[in-house]
């Protein structure tokens, strides 16, 4: 499932407040500046940094 427009507006990345790239096949929000990958689960995005995927 997609997220909706409105909320990937919305989301920011915590650590550094930078833009978040979706990556919907990967079902996970992707920001370039810190090098992190935070995963969707459920339709649900966690947006904690000591979850994230390092890149």
């Amino acid at each position: 499932m997609t997220l909706p427009e409105g909320l990937l507006k919305k989301l920011v990345c915590p650590n550094c407040k930078g833009v978040l790239i979706y990556q919907e096949k990967e079902c996970r929000l992707v920001c370039d500046r810190c090098r992190l990958a935070y995963r969707i689960d459920n339709d649900v995005p966690v947006m904690l940094v000591d979850e994230a995927e390092k890149l």
